[in-house]
C-alpha cells in the first residue's frame, strides 16, 4: 500500500511528522501529500474538503494536533479540546465525502483514565476519566476513534487509531513554555551546566513514571499500521517499559554533566501517576516491537539540542 497509493500527512513538518515521512520515503513512498498550514488550515472545514477531494489520496495519516506538557494544558484547555477535535472532525469527513480508502488516526496515552492499571490495555481506554490537566486534549483525541468505528460501520471507511505513548527525540519541541518533560529538563540542565547553577527545578516530587518511545520508532510503528493494520480496535504503540521522572531526571543529568543538584518541587503537579502500555496487540496485529533503547535515544536527544540550540 505504501508503495503505490497518494498519502496524505498532516502535520508532516512536525516533530513526528518529520519521522514518519522519513519512514514512509524509506518504504519506497512516492506520492505524498504534505500540507503546511499556509496552504491547508485544517480547523477550517471548506479548505479540508476541497483539498481532499482535489488531491485525492489513498490514505490519510493524521499527526496534525495541537499539544504541550502540563503547563501547556492547564493554559489552554478550551483550545486543546476544539482545535484537536475539529482538525480530526473535518478531515474524517472529508475523508468520508471523497473516498478516501483508508485514514489512521494518531491519538494519546493522555486519553486512558487516570487510574488506568498497569500495563495499560487498550480495553481500558473507557473505564474512567482521564488525568485532569490533559483531560480536555485526551478526551476530543479519543473522540476522534468513536468517529472512525462509527464511519466503519456505516460507510465502510477504513479507520484504524494508534495510541502511541510520549515520544521524545532530535527534533523535539525545547520550548519552555510548550515542552514535554524529556526536552524541558534537557533545556533546563544544558542551561544550567553552562551557568554554573547550583540546582535545577524539577516539577512534581518524581515518583510518577512515564514510558518513552523514540520518535524514529513510532514513526515506524504507524507506517506498519498503515501497510498492515485494518481492524476497528485501538493498538498501543510504545516500549512496555517504564521509569520514574525521578529516575530519568537522574539519567538526563548524567549524560548532560550536571554536577548540581535536582530541587523537587510538590506543589507542581505529577500528573498521571504511573504510564506504561501493553504492546501485545500491536506485536500480534502488524508486527510492532520498539528497537530504540532510552539510553541511547536520550543520547541522541541530548546530542542534537547541543549541536542545535542557538
Amino acid at each position: 500500500m505504501i508503495e503505490n497509493a497518494r498519502i496524505m500527512v498532516t502535520g508532516a513538518h512536525g516533530f513526528l511528522g518529520s519521522f514518519v515521512v522519513a519512514e514512509l520515503e524509506r518504504r519506497g513512498a512516492k506520492g505524498l501529500l504534505l500540507p503546511r498550514h499556509a496552504e491547508l488550515d485544517l480547523l477550517e472545514r471548506d479548505q479540508v474538503r476541497a483539498y481532499v477531494a482535489r488531491e485525492r489520496p489513498d490514505v490519510i495519516v493524521h499527526l496534525a494536533a495541537v499539544v504541550g506538557g502540563i503547563g501547556a494544558n492547564r493554559r489552554h484547555p478550551g483550545r486543546f479540546f476544539y482545535e484537536n477535535l475539529v482538525m480530526g472532525v473535518e478531515l474524517i469527513e472529508a475523508a468520508r465525502l471523497a473516498d478516501v480508502r483508508k485514514v489512521a488516526t494518531v491519538g494519546t496515552i493522555c486519553a486512558y483514565p487516570k487510574f488506568t492499571p498497569v500495563p495499560f490495555k487498550e480495553d481500558d481506554l473507557w473505564n474512567g476519566y482521564p488525568e485532569e490537566t490533559n483531560a480536555p486534549y485526551g478526551i476530543a483525541k479519543k473522540a476522534l476513534l468513536v468517529m472512525g468505528q462509527a464511519y466503519r460501520q456505516e460507510y465502510g471507511l477504513d479507520a484504524i487509531y494508534l495510541l502511541p505513548v510520549n515520544l521524545y527525540g532530535p527534533r523535539d519541541d525545547f520550548d519552555p513554555a510548550t515542552s514535554h518533560v524529556i526536552p524541558a529538563l534537557i533545556r533546563k540542565m544544558v542551561e544550567a551546566r553552562d551557568a554554573g547553577a547550583a540546582t535545577v527545578e524539577v516539577w512534581g516530587d518524581g515518583s510518577p513514571s512515564r514510558e518513552f518511545l523514540h520518535a524514529r520508532d513510532a514513526a515506524r510503528g504507524i507506517a506498519l499500521a498503515v501497510d498492515l493494520y485494518d481492524g476497528d480496535e485501538p493498538v498501543n504503540v510504545g516500549t512496555g517499559s517504564e521509569i520514574t521522572i525521578r529516575d530519568l531526571a537522574e539519567k538526563i543529568r548524567a549524560i548532560v554533566g550536571f554536577q548540581g543538584e535536582l530541587a523537587w518541587n510538590p506543589a507542581q503537579p505529577n500528573g498521571q501517576p504511573r504510564r506504561q502500555l501493553d504492546t501485545t496487540r500491536a506485536r500480534e496485529r502488524f508486527g510492532f516491537e520498539a528497537e530504540v533503547g532510552l539510553d541511547e535515544g536520550l543520547a541522541e536527544t541530548v546530542a542534537w539540542w547541543e549541536a542545535n540550540r542557538g
